[in-house]
């Protein structure tokens, strides 16, 4: 029988995640599997959670990755904090948001969307006095929008809010570990993310970290939390002290997220998005020595996520798919309302290197050229 992992090849990985692996991670990867209870395998997630607080800037003691991708890690903020007919309200500019949307709602919640157009950030101001009219039990935003390319104001967001009694969730998969976050600082309660994007580790695994305030929303619900799986009243006792058996975790997943963490840290949180904005420059300068333009406004525009108008009269997945088959790189098409008008190009983690730009400039002049 043919081994159709034999013939797996080695693309670039410049789309809007997973991003490229760094070769530490695959070794970690690779390291024998200890039992999901063995007593150093315990002393590698002790480590996790501590790298995961420093990555996030945040002292929480519930700060763990849940056993599933970044979706999951949406899932399980909402899941374990709304109980039906809880006001909810949604920032809303790209696909992500939608999706906070469609969760909140399955929920029972009585979710309210503020809308802005894609391709925009949120206006503050109109965040502001929406805020100010009602009490909402959560206030969710997604702070680096991978649909869009487009980065919001969290940490402005958090200045109003503070003090509030409303629980202040945000979207952080496409933002964490390559431009800077700090869950404490900015009043955030409940975070999460994913493996893939800017952590560069295979996709599986969702950081999510719960402050003081949110767990006594937790702690006092009036119904069980809904899906046994992400119930991080449970999930927390495997991650805490008592070691309370609650699924058999991924052990060499989280393998790979304790390597790629330390990847981070090694090279300094700082240095490495200072590396994100240098290659998203590069990359920038490239573009538009092409005569291609971006979509999004230079000063609301993610380093690690770059959103391209394509030009009148080409066909966006044609080159796509020539990217793929003749230069193994890999770019992503837009979605919505972007759908068929924009590429996506990512330069997250162990992506954001010159290098990989020179390669993607070179491929898009020999496709583009007339």
């Amino acid at each position: 029988m043919k081994n159709l992992l034999d013939d797996i090849e080695e693309i670039l990985l410049m789309g809007p995640g997973p991003s490229c692996v760094p070769p530490e991670v695959y070794r970690a990867l690779s390291q024998k599997t200890l039992g999901h209870l063995d007593p150093y395998f315990l002393e590698i997630m002790e480590e996790l959670k501590i790298m995961i607080r420093r990555i996030m800037n945040t002292a929480n003691t519930l700060t763990l990755p849940i056993s599933g991708t970044g979706s999951a890690g949406m899932e399980a903020a909402f899941v374990n904090l709304v109980e039906p007919g809880d006001p909810v309200l949604i920032l809303l500019n790209g696909v992500f948001g939608v999706r906070m949307n469609e969760v909140a709602q399955r929920l029972g919640a009585q979710v309210e969307v503020l809308e802005f157009p894609w391709g925009t950030p949120v206006e503050l101001q109109t965040a502001e006095k929406k805020i100010g009219r009602k009490s909402y039990q959560i206030i969710a935003m997604v702070q680096a929008e991978t649909s869009t390319g487009v980065r919001n104001p969290v940490a402005e967001i958090g200045s109003l809010l503070k003090g509030s009694d409303s629980l202040y969730l945000v979207d952080t998969v496409t933002g964490l570990g390559g431009m800077e976050v700090r869950m404490d600082d900015w009043n955030i309660d409940v975070l999460y993310s994913g493996t893939q994007k800017c952590l560069s580790c295979p996709p599986g695994l969702a950081p999510v970290s719960f402050s003081q305030k949110a767990m006594q929303k937790l702690k006092s619900r009036k119904t069980k939390v809904p899906n046994w799986y992400l119930d991080l009243t449970l999930i927390s006792e495997y991650w805490g002290q008592n070691r309370v058996y609650h699924h058999t975790a991924p052990v060499n997943m989280l393998y790979g997220l304790y390597q790629a963490l330390l990847l981070i840290l090694e090279e300094g949180p700082e240095k490495v998005f200072s590396r994100h904005r240098e290659i998203h420059q590069a990359l920038v300068q490239g573009l538009e020595e092409l005569g291609l333009k971006m979509l999004v406004e230079e000063q609301f525009r993610l380093p690690m996520l770059n959103a391209v108008c394509v030009p009148e009269g080409v066909d966006e997945l044609s080159v796509r798919k020539r990217l793929r088959s003749q230069f193994k790189i890999e770019i992503g098409g837009g979605l919505g309302p972007l759908a068929g008008k924009i590429w996506r190009i990512g330069l997250m983690g162990h992506t954001a290197r010159k290098e990989n730009v020179d390669r993607l400039m070179e491929a898009l002049q020999e496709i583009l050229k007339k």
